[in-house]
C-alpha cells in the first residue's frame, strides 16, 4: 500500500490537529449529499464551511470530503469486508463516517485513539447514537486486521485503483498499456497553477510579488503566462488577486489560446464560455480589432463568467443562450475562429475533482456524446472558409475525443484536421491528448479543424 499523499502544509497541520466532533459530522453530511443528491463538492463546500471560523476546521472538512471521495471505492471495499450486513441507504451518513475513519487510518496522521473516539462520538452529533457500538467495533477491527484487509483489496481492481468498475473498464479499453498510470495519477493531489494577466503585469514581476508574499512559484514550460505554486494557497493570499493580476487556471487549459492562432481583425466565438478561464486568457492576449462573442447556456454559470471578467477588468460580448439553437442568437456574421470547449465526462480532471468518480454514470457518457455531436454540427456552418474550430475536452475517453472527430469527418467533406505541432502530450489521429499527470498536467484533448 502506498504511503500517505499530502502536501507539506497539510502534513504539518494534520500531525497536530485536535479532534472536532462537528467537523466529522459536517463532512459526513456533505459526502452523503454528494452520494444521495448528486451534488458536487465544489457546490456544497462553500455553504457548509461558513459555519466554521477556524481555518483548521475548514481545512479538515475539505480534507475528509476530498479524501473520502478520492478513495471511495477502496474505502467501501474495506468497509464491506468488515460488515456482517450492509448499512441501509437511509443511514448513508453512518456509512460515510465509518469510511472517513478508515481514511484517516490509511492516509492521515491523526492519532489512532482520536480517530476511533471522535468518529464514534460524531454519531451523536448527527443524531444516531445507536451507531456508536457499530463504528467502534468496525474501526477497532480495522486496526487489528488492516494488513489482511489491504492484501485482499489488491485482488479487486476497482478497489485497488479506487475507480468505479465501468469507468475503469473504459480507461483500460482506451489505454491497454498505461491505464494503471492514468488511474494512479487520478488519485494524486493536483498541483496549483495560476495564469498571470499580461495586461496588468509580467510573469517575472508577479513571481517577485509572490516571493514577497512568502509564496514560491516556478514558470511553466509550455504556457508563457503560467506559474506553478510549490504549495497550494487560498486565492486571497495571491498578490493583487482581487485586482485581476492573476487567475487560477489548470496548466493544460492555458494552452488553448496559442492553439487558436489568433490574428488581427478576427471575429471569435467562445461557444461554451463559463466559468471563463479560457475566455479571459483570450481577452488578455487578443490582437488588435479582434472581436469576441461568448455564449453560455446556464444562467448560474453565466453569473460566474461575468464575475470572472469583472475581476480581471475585461470586456466581451456575452449572451445567455444555447449555442445549438443558432437562430436564437446568431447575427449572421461568420466567425474566423470558434472555441468549442464542449461539456464532457471530465475524466481528465478527476485528481482535481475526485467526486466525478461518484457522480458520473455510463448514461452520462452517452448524453455528453450526443451533446458534443450536436454542438459540432450546429456551429460548423457558422465558420468562414479558411477559419478554424478548436475542439477541446477535459476527458481521456476516446469516444469523446478522436472518435468524436472521426465521426464528424465522415459526415462533413469541408473539414481538414490541422496538425498540432507540440512537445507536450501525445499525438493522436486527429489531435493531441494529454493524460493525467503527463507533463504535470490534467487530462485534456485538443483537435483543430479548418474549413476548406
Amino acid at each position: 500500500m502506498a504511503g500517505p499523499n499530502f502536501s507539506p502544509v497539510q502534513n504539518n497541520y494534520l500531525a497536530n490537529m485536535p479532534g472536532k466532533l462537528s467537523v466529522r459530522a459536517v463532512a459526513a453530511k456533505i459526502i452523503s449529499q454528494v452520494l444521495m443528491q448528486n451534488q458536487t463538492l465544489s457546490a456544497l463546500l462553500p455553504g457548509h464551511l461558513e459555519q466554521f471560523t477556524d481555518k483548521k476546521d475548514q481545512a479538515f472538512v475539505q480534507e475528509l470530503c476530498y479524501g473520502v471521495s478520492r478513495w471511495f471505492y477502496q474505502l467501501e471495499y474495506i468497509l464491506n469486508s468488515l460488515l456482517d450486513k450492509n448499512i441501509k441507504p437511509k443511514n448513508m451518513d453512518i456509512k460515510v463516517l465509518a469510511m472517513a475513519g478508515i481514511y484517516q487510518f490509511m492516509h492521515l496522521r491523526t492519532p489512532p485513539h482520536a480517530i476511533v473516539a471522535e468518529t464514534v462520538e460524531a454519531c451523536s452529533d448527527i443524531g444516531k447514537p445507536w451507531a456508536k457500538n457499530l463504528l467502534n467495533g468496525l474501526l477497532r477491527r480495522y486496526q487489528r486486521e488492516y494488513a489482511a484487509l489491504i492484501k485482499n483489496m489488491e485482488t479487486c481492481l476497482s478497489a485497488k485503483y479506487s475507480h468505479p468498475e465501468w469507468m475503469l473498464n473504459m480507461i483500460k479499453h482506451d489505454y491497454p498499456e498505461n491505464w494503471q498510470q492514468i488511474c494512479t495519477a487520478n488519485n494524486c493531489r493536483p498541483p496549483m497553477y495560476i495564469r498571470v494577466n499580461k495586461l496588468k503585469t509580467t510573469r517575472d514581476n508577479y513571481l517577485e510579488l509572490l516571493l514577497k508574499a512568502g509564496i514560491k512559484g516556478h514558470v511553466t514550460a509550455f504556457s508563457p503566462e503560467g506559474i506553478k505554486l510549490e504549495v497550494p494557497v487560498d486565492v486571497n493570499q495571491l498578490p493583487q488577486f482581487r485586482n485581476g493580476y492573476a487567475s487560477v487556471q489548470e496548466y493544460a487549459a492555458q494552452l488553448t489560446t496559442q492553439l487558436l492562432d489568433l490574428e488581427t481583425s478576427q471575429y471569435l466565438l467562445d461557444a461554451c464560455a463559463a466559468p471563463g478561464g479560457k475566455l479571459a486568457q483570450i481577452l488578455e492576449n487578443i490582437p488588435q480589432q479582434t472581436r469576441v462573442m461568448a455564449i453560455e447556456p446556464d444562467r448560474s454559470r453565466m453569473t460566474k463568467l461575468q464575475q470572472t471578467l469583472a475581476r480581471l477588468q475585461l470586456k466581451s460580448g456575452l449572451m445567455h443562450a444555447d449555442a445549438r439553437v443558432v437562430d436564437s442568437w446568431w447575427d449572421g456574421i461568420y466567425f474566423d475562429r470558434i472555441l468549442l470547449d464542449v461539456p464532457c465526462s471530465a475524466t481528465g480532471v478527476i485528481r482535481r475533482h475526485p467526486d466525478i468518480k461518484l457522480l458520473r454514470t455510463p448514461e452520462d457518457i452517452d448524453a455528453v456524446l450526443k451533446l458534443q455531436k450536436e454542438l459540432l454540427s450546429a456551429l460548423w456552418p457558422l465558420l468562414k472558409p479558411g477559419g478554424k474550430l478548436l475542439y477541446v475536452t477535459c476527458s481521456v475517453l476516446n469516444q469523446e475525443n478522436d472518435q468524436q472527430i472521426n465521426d464528424f469527418l465522415i459526415y462533413h467533406n469541408d473539414v481538414k484536421p490541422v496538425f498540432i505541432n507540440a512537445v507536450w502530450g501525445t499525438a493522436t489521429s486527429f489531435g493531441r491528448q494529454i493524460l493525467p499527470g503527463q507533463d504535470d498536467m490534467d487530462g485534456f484533448y485538443y483537435a483543430c479543424l479548418q474549413k476548406t
